[in-house]
């Protein structure tokens, strides 16, 4: 299995080119969804441990079905399917560039939850053009067994997340282990309490946003799997601004930069969408630091990745 592997901000992508299973012809949702049902293992084996961990987005190249675009593409992590990721968005306009499939300008990319437009500035910088993005509820407020009661938007960005500015602690790295058991507790509580996106879907993703002496905010996020992004999360920041615009803080072409907790920074924009949401673009570095075949031993115990917990 060839696969290249880059990291956005700090954030690790691997970019699956070849030895994916067969998905068939059709949307890019609709091979996700088979990906989804019948190939966990190929899944844990590509991003699980050992050869992964729970902060690695794999992308898996597949054939667009629609005709201008110049990739069809699958995301996941080590609890499943993506339905977007801004990180390896950009992580996989970079791959390409790389290995000279694009060049600098406009690109469409299909995925899961629509074609998002992305902009090839240089070797190592992109912009995403997201998926509309809205914020579903305002200030929902749990008890939160440690942290106490937290108050937070749920919002869409490609991704269901809880956004919260109450935090347990200062964002700094030196308290990612506090963070990181806190946003585990209000994700937690949140499942418990049936708080959910539209259509009953999981909020994946908590947001512990704070103020920075860098960029308009900082943040500290929570990946599905229990890690911890340590770019700014494109998603996550969209969510982000769909919440800010909502509130009026926020106008279309402001120009937000988002640091995260280990300090790398997206520059976002939006722009007004359909029925009130709004389309942001998410604008970061990413850089390529291996090419590599994934290999599959006989008698390897863990040749399929070493089983997770489910959450």
């Amino acid at each position: 299995m060839r696969v290249i592997d880059s990291h956005t901000e700090g954030e690790p992508t691997r970019v699956v080119l070849s030895g994916g299973p067969d998905l068939g012809a059709g949307s890019v949702a609709g091979r996700a969804a088979i990906l989804a049902r019948d190939h966990a293992a190929f899944r844990n084996a590509v991003v699980a441990e050992p050869r992964g961990s729970d902060a690695l987005v794999a992308a898996l190249l597949v054939p667009p079905s629609v005709p201008d675009c110049a990739t069809g593409v699958i995301y996941f992590n080590t609890v499943g399917n993506l339905g977007m990721c801004g990180h390896a968005s950009i992580g996989t306009a970079v791959t390409l560039a790389h290995l000279d499939r694009i060049g600098p300008g406009l690109h469409r990319f299909e995925t899961p939850v629509g074609v998002v437009t992305v902009e090839l500035h240089s070797a190592d910088e992109a912009s995403v053009t997201n998926v509309p993005s809205h914020r579903l509820h305002k200030a929902v407020t749990v008890a939160v067994e440690g942290p106490g009661p937290v108050t937070g938007d749920i919002a869409w960005g490609g991704n269901w997340f809880f956004i919260t500015r109450d935090l347990p602690c200062a964002l700094e790295p030196a308290n990612i282990p506090r963070l990181l058991d806190a946003a585990l507790r209000i994700r937690r509580t949140l499942e418990e309490q049936g708080r959910t996106g539209e259509g009953g879907a999981w909020i994946d993703h908590v947001v512990l946003i704070g103020p920075s002496d860098r960029a308009d905010a900082r943040n500290f996020v929570l990946c599905p799997g229990g890690g911890y992004d340590r770019s700014p999360c494109g998603t996550g920041t969209s969510a982000l601004l769909a919440c800010l615009a909502a509130d009026g803080r926020i106008g279309p072409g402001d120009e937000w930069v988002q640091e995260s907790i280990i300090g790398s920074t997206y520059r976002l924009h939006y722009a007004p969408g359909e029925g009130g949401r709004i389309v942001p673009t998410i604008r970061g570095r990413a850089w390529v630091t291996a090419e590599a075949e994934l290999l599959f031993a006989p008698g390897d115990p863990y040749a399929a990745g070493i089983p997770r917990p489910g959450r």
